[in-house]
């Protein structure tokens, strides 16, 4: 089934991970670069940073962090659901450890050192080669694709307990009638997945081994919306919550407001009860806890004011839209490589960070629809038959 509303979403997210890795060059609180790759693994994130600042970009930097990469696994858990049904569990892992296991390892093995390769020319001095400070390194960063191996822990995960959970996705789902439930319910289960983890390790702190990265404190937050995903696709992919006629979509102004006033909590306790004290050691644990609480009511009520405009408005197919929903993977596989190429060529021209970022968005995402579409046409296994989230389930 073709399914126009949650495509273009799936496409909308990957060209926002586009624009979020753009414009970090030039974050007004981007890093210093570091002397060599193995003092600090801050280029991890920041592959090149730029003089040029971007005044302001921040929060769109912080907005994007809430909720993106959740809703991505979110919407991965919607088309998993048809899998399992048709396939059984598997079947339905087998083709996602066939598909996910190559895309990460190529990535990992030759997409990841193409896109850090910049990193390591913006050092001054190169004292040694990057292939030596490369293999030196504690941890082999994949960049964006530890999200394939996360989606393909938690698809085996589901694989194994479909059978004993298929009766309490089909009554979840149907809460998917009544938003506001559904909304309680994913944010209290998301609290209970997030608060302790961040408690515990920090909201920053990512865990590392090999080519396997993930943010410590969402490993679980992660699984509560790939999992509300699957009980929403058990539910129909065009009845209850993604439905045009529920009350989701009719009242998208009012998640309009929500994710507005919720985005600018998660700011506030962040800037008065978190960053003050990152120098000091951290939070307390009340201030803490409020910051963790008001980053997943933001998450939710991003997700849910996406879902609205995408379901209420995105009903009628495009050319562009459409292609660039079937290179959507694609682009998000290789973007990583020509952001980091294009603000590595930009450092020296004289232009305002708004200006850079802006050209580095526009030529990544040029670039990887293009690299993509020619791959896809010459039939590159490792894009042309891979798809993560497919608009035909």
């Amino acid at each position: 089934m073709n399914n126009v509303p949650l495509g273009y979403l799936r496409t909308f997210l990957t060209l926002m991970v586009v624009a979020h890795h753009a414009v970090l060059a030039y974050h007004p609180y981007a890093p210093p670069r570091p002397k060599s790759l193995g003092e600090s693994m801050i280029w991890g994130a920041f592959p090149v940073v730029d003089t040029a600042r971007w005044p302001g970009i921040e929060l769109f930097v912080g907005f994007n962090d809430t909720f993106f990469m959740s809703l991505m696994f979110l919407i991965s858990g919607v088309f998993s659901w048809s899998s399992l049904e048709r396939k059984g569990g598997g079947v339905f892992f087998a083709e996602r450890a066939r598909k996910l296991g190559a895309a990460f390892t190529f990535s990992a093995a030759v997409l990841a050192p193409l896109a850090y390769y910049p990193a390591y020319l913006s050092l001054e001095p190169q004292t040694t080669s990057f292939v030596r400070q490369w293999l030196a390194l504690d941890a082999w960063p994949p960049g964006p694709a530890w999200f394939l191996w996360v989606l393909l822990a938690l698809a085996g995960v589901a694989a194994l307990v479909h059978p004993r959970l298929r009766g309490l996705y089909l009554r979840l789902g149907r809460l998917g009638e009544r938003p506001a439930i559904f909304f309680a319910a994913l944010v209290g289960l998301a609290a209970l997945a997030y608060l302790p983890m961040a408690a515990a390790f920090t909201p920053f702190h990512w865990a590392s081994f090999g080519p396997f990265f993930v943010q410590t404190s969402r490993i679980f937050l992660y699984a509560v919306y790939f999992f509300a995903g699957i009980a929403l696709g058990a539910h129909g992919l065009e009845r209850g919550l993604l439905s045009r006629d529920n009350t989701l979509a009719r009242r998208w102004p009012l998640w309009v407001f929500v994710a507005l006033f919720a985005f600018a909590a998660s700011l506030v306790a962040f800037v008065v009860g978190v960053l003050p004290t990152l120098a000091k050691g951290g939070p307390g644990p009340v201030a803490g806890a409020v910051s963790s609480f008001a980053f997943v009511l933001s998450c939710a009520a991003s997700s849910f004011l996406c879902l609205a405009l995408f379901v209420r408005f995105a009903r009628t197919p495009g050319r562009v839209m459409d292609s660039l929903s079937a290179n959507a993977f694609g682009i998000y596989l290789v973007h990583y490589a020509c952001v980091s190429w294009l603000q590595l060529a930009l450092l020296a021209t004289p232009l305002s960070g708004a200006a850079k970022g802006t050209l580095v968005f526009i030529g990544a995402v040029l670039l990887s629809w293009g690299l993509t579409a020619a791959a896809r046409r010459v039939a590159v296994p490792a894009l042309a038959t891979i798809r993560v989230l497919p608009v035909r389930p």
